[in-house]
């Protein structure tokens, strides 16, 4: 986890400064800000803050190489591949830090297929000054954040992993309705003149989960395993073993559902197979007498990892709720939610751990239709586009949940869920299948996990939990709480003359006022960062994001 931070055609004045240390969490380990001079580029500057995860000694960005002085890159991720490639192209690497692969590849194939052959999660910009270049790319599913810019009338740009190293900027040079999320799976190619002024010359799209676009891969068919179980199992198992690259500690958060305790038992496996020579943490959160304390305790038990709990109370929900807000920069309901108590678990690991690189279980729902709403879909076409699209969208919700929630503290989360090809896999297999079963959502991957002991059967076929009845006890729900929190914080006068302004996603509750206030505190004008609150699908008569108000839902 990093933070890169770009300017073209525009200089960078010392005022610029201050927006760009606004994303100094990201990399707490050493930052960087190279103007024009040793860019050699007129009217631009790149900024790097680097969270030291590979080669803590050569691997500072901006990145250049003897090999290939021209070209200079700044990257936030992981290429997990990085080794693979080397030896696959005989590249001479200056370096451990996997970034510089991109180099080598960008020299022997071009941007647009270099890109094509990395495995990992990464948004990156690429400066070429012989040729005059910039090119920026972001992952398939945008697990690594990237905003940006662009005015063709003002020839500028400016990119940031995050908005608010640049929402400032974007309004003192007018361009404030530009500034947006730069598109997950796509790459775009800029030409810029003698005076730095930048000039678009093409984008494409690279991947998509949809069907009628092609994957630069062949996706991996269920013959060449025993089963789909088979399959599943070996996929998810290599997506994990992957991401164990780390020079730093790893760890992983654990509710306690399904989806995370797959994960943890899995590291907590391929740590002992890997010969890692610490016990692997995992961390929990909730209310006393919550149940997913109890589910990730006796998870814990069963891997054998280093458990650790935090209590979540209603004074550290207060104190939390506002600083989620800015830096997720997000209003939508259902993250801020479930974005307290990561906030709140990530900031006990920074404070209280030497852990910094974080594995969780987003990507699950999305992928294996585990929503409980998923049970309304009227046939298996329409839940497989549903989970098309949600993995989609999961870098506007979820998925910047994950990554600002962790980001927020210096931490570097990492997603197995979305490995590209297990999700490939998943999503190539029959799609009736993936359907939930009866009351039994992700039945697919649930059952192919069965009798491999890594999961108690309690624990691997636990029922999906509304999250706020996860956290939470018997007494009052989560959401409640908050809810109780805002009600406080707004009066009734307020709510009826203020929230009827905001025409765009309208709050219709105090809660949904809450956190737009907030929002607008630190965002005004940059409302359409969020295009739509989530809500499940198929349940037109709700209008709050809680599985609490689905039809099936039951609390356990």
């Amino acid at each position: 986890m990093c933070g890169i931070w770009a300017l073209f055609g525009m200089d960078c004045p010392d005022c610029y400064i201050a927006d760009f240390k606004r994303i100094e969490h990201r990399g707490p380990d050493a930052s960087r800000l190279d103007t024009d001079k040793r860019v050699k580029l007129q009217n631009g500057c790149l900024g790097f803050h680097r969270l030291a995860i590979v080669d803590d000694l050569h691997g500072m960005q901006p990145m250049k190489i003897h090999q290939h002085p021209k070209i200079t890159v700044v990257c936030n991720g992981e290429i997990y591949n990085y080794k693979t490639l080397g030896q696959q192209f005989g590249f001479k690497y200056e370096t451990k830090c996997d970034v510089e692969c991109i180099l080598h590849l960008y020299v022997k194939f071009g941007f647009e297929k270099a890109i094509q052959f990395l495995d990992g999660d990464y948004a990156v910009c690429l400066v070429d000054m012989e040729k005059k270049k910039i090119m920026i790319a972001r992952d398939p599913y945008g697990i690594r954040p990237l905003f940006r810019f662009y005015s063709d009338v003002d020839k500028i740009m400016g990119i940031c992993s995050e908005a608010k190293g640049i929402i400032n900027i974007a309004k003192r040079v007018n361009v404030a309705e530009k500034l947006d999320q730069f598109k997950p799976g796509t790459y775009e190619e800029y030409s810029f003149s003698d005076d730095g002024s930048i000039e678009f010359i093409k984008k494409s799209e690279y991947f998509s989960t949809r069907e009628d676009v092609k994957f630069w891969k062949m996706v991996p068919h269920s013959q060449d395993f025993k089963s789909p179980a088979d399959g599943i199992v070996s996929l998810l198992t290599e997506a994990c073993r992957k991401r164990l690259m780390s020079d730093r500690r790893i760890g992983c958060l654990l509710s306690g559902g399904l989806d995370s305790s797959l994960v943890a038992a899995l590291i907590v496996k391929l740590a002992k197979e890997e010969s890692i020579a610490y016990p692997i943490q995992t961390f929990s959160i909730g209310m006393i007498g919550s149940p997913d304390l109890v589910a990730a305790k006796k998870v814990a038990k069963h891997i054998g990892s280093e458990h650790h709990e935090i209590l979540l109370t209603e004074d550290n929900i207060a104190l939390a709720l506002t600083r989620v807000i800015y830096h997720l920069e997000s209003f939508d309901i259902t993250t801020v939610r479930a974005g307290v108590g990561m906030f709140l678990l990530c900031e006990y690991i920074k404070d209280n751990t030497n852990t910094a690189v974080i594995f969780s279980g987003e990507g699950a729902d999305e992928l294996a239709q585990g929503y409980i709403y998923f049970r309304d879909a009227p046939d298996t076409d329409a839940a497989h586009a549903e989970s098309e699209r949600l993995l989609s969208d999961i870098y506007l919700y979820d998925g910047l949940r994950a990554d600002r929630m962790t980001a927020a503290f210096g931490l570097e989360v990492r997603c197995p869920f979305l490995d590209i090809d297990f999700t490939r896999y998943y999503l190539s297999l029959d799609k009736d299948s993936r359907r939930p079963k009866g009351d039994v959502e992700k039945y697919l991957l649930r059952n192919a996990f069965e009798g491999q002991n890594l999961l108690p059967a309690s624990i691997l076929w636990r029922p999906k939990e509304a999250f706020s009845d996860g956290v939470a006890n018997n007494e009052r729900s989560l959401f409640k709480v908050i809810q109780d929190l805002t009600e406080r914080r707004v009066s009734d006068e307020e709510f009826n003359s203020c929230a009827p302004k905001f025409t765009h996603c309208k709050p219709l509750s105090k809660e949904s006022y809450f956190y737009r206030k907030c929002f607008e505190r630190y965002y005004s004008t940059f409302e359409h960062l969020i295009p739509y609150f989530w809500m499940p699908k198929w349940n037109d008569d709700v209008t709050d994001p809680s599985a609490r108000y689905i039809k099936h839902y039951k609390s356990h």
